[in-house]
């Protein structure tokens, strides 16, 4: 009984492994870009800070020299229990320094709630908002692709995120190659295909008449994720711009990324909960594949939660002498086994080669699967700690601007 409960749960993370894995070969290729129009749109530049004082200036900078017509967008700095010289820093510069002290609901899910309220309250109303946070860079020409999509017909878009630190330790480089990845061979396949694409926290624009139908409502730890499922249940699907580009700084020892992916994974199980079967249902009853699809990558967090336990507990049944107690799909048929698992790997380098990424990135591949398997215990600890709704801050060592990425990614 046993045996067979576990042979049908390998069966089922396999068929969900087999699905994302044909879905990428629809991200080796790119569609014509949609028609460009004149900046029109307004814009209200929203950046997420907690204590960011050191790296605040730089994306407020950036953000004041976008190519975009300077009367189409107003920035708003959301200084959120802020104990430092955020706020002044943003006043300084010229933007609007908005703080918020309230330290029972901290995180940035509640901050951006309690700032779209504090901006529906305003004399001057925009036609979207758009979402960073304060350690981020922008491309310059970022607002006239939200403000293309916008007129094609987009209520949700997700920029391109990309890092702005690819090569200061092993560590981010991993979370480059796994960016290049997932916005190469996940989310460009789901714009191929007219799928819903996925919010990544940052780089994201919202009508403003869908924000204010819709409300926020998005305060758990990965608000990002917890708005997609939102969208998806409404029917909204979220879109990609593959050419508007952010560059997120990302953490560079092992503790502290651990202690971030840890924040992403409680709050993936707790969304995950709230809405797997909901959207399935949904998705199975209306034959959306889109609602199926998003249920899917909703429910992802399981299958590496459960998969990661069946692999240790066969790994473990195969090299205790006698005849193993379980049977395995490597079992079943080794040579597929083998192959699947060498196409799954050589996805991320594919990825690098599509995104052309520079050289020294590819040296990092040979620590990257020690990146892949700290997911196992850092999933498995979140799956236990789940109802934790601590938010963490990520501390930033250094000032990086956009000149210094493009300067980089040119060299």
């Amino acid at each position: 009984m046993l045996d067979n409960i576990l042979l049908g749960l390998q069966i089922i993370i396999a068929l969900i492994g087999a699905y994302q894995l044909v879905l990428t070969f629809f991200g080796w290729y790119r569609r014509k870009n949609k028609a460009n129009h004149a900046p029109q749109k307004t814009f209200a530049v929203l950046v997420a800070a907690h204590n960011e004082e050191q790296v605040v200036g730089a994306l407020i900078d950036n953000l004041k020299n976008l190519d975009y017509p300077k009367e189409l967008y107003d920035i708003f700095v959301i200084c959120d229990n802020c104990s430092d010289h955020t706020a002044q820093i943003a006043r300084d510069m010229g933007v609007h320094a908005c703080e918020r002290h309230n330290p029972k609901l901290r995180g940035k899910g509640y901050a951006i709630e309690w700032m779209l309220k504090e901006l529906w309250k305003m004399p001057r109303q925009y036609d979207a908002v758009v979402m960073f946070d304060a350690d981020n860079l922008v491309s310059t020409d970022y607002l006239k692709h939200m403000n293309d999509d916008l007129c094609n017909g987009s209520k949700v878009i997700q920029a391109y995120l990309d890092t702005k630190n690819p090569h200061d330790s092993w560590i981010t480089a991993a979370y480059a190659v796994t960016y290049w990845y997932c916005n190469r061979l996940w989310q460009l396949p789901r714009t191929n295909l007219g799928l819903a694409n996925y919010l990544g926290g940052t780089g994201m624009c919202f009508d403003t008449n869908l924000l204010k139908d819709m409300g926020w409502g998005a305060t758990s730890l990965v608000e990002d994720l917890e708005f997609t499922m939102r969208c998806v249940m409404r029917g909204v699907n979220p879109t990609f711009n593959y050419d508007a580009k952010v560059f997120d700084e990302k953490p560079l020892t092992f503790k502290a990324s651990a202690r971030q992916r840890l924040r992403w994974m409680q709050g993936h199980f707790n969304v995950a909960r709230r809405y797997f079967f909901p959207l399935l249902w949904k998705g199975l009853k209306e034959g959306s594949w889109s609602k199926i699809d998003t249920a899917i990558y909703a429910v992802n967090v399981y299958n590496l939660f459960i998969g990661s336990i069946l692999t240790v507990v066969l790994w473990i049944d195969l090299s205790i002498p006698g005849v193993p107690n379980f049977t395995s799909l490597f079992q079943i048929s080794p040579n597929f086994f083998a192959v699947f698992s060498v196409l799954t790997y050589a996805q991320f380098v594919i990825a690098l080669i599509l995104e052309k990424a520079p050289w020294r990135s590819y040296k990092y591949l040979v620590t990257f699967p020690l990146f892949l398997l700290s997911w196992w215990p850092i999933t498995f600890y979140a799956f236990f700690t789940q109802n934790n709704k601590q938010w963490s801050h990520t501390e930033h060592t250094r000032v990086i601007r956009l000149e210094d990425v493009q300067s980089k990614q040119a060299s």
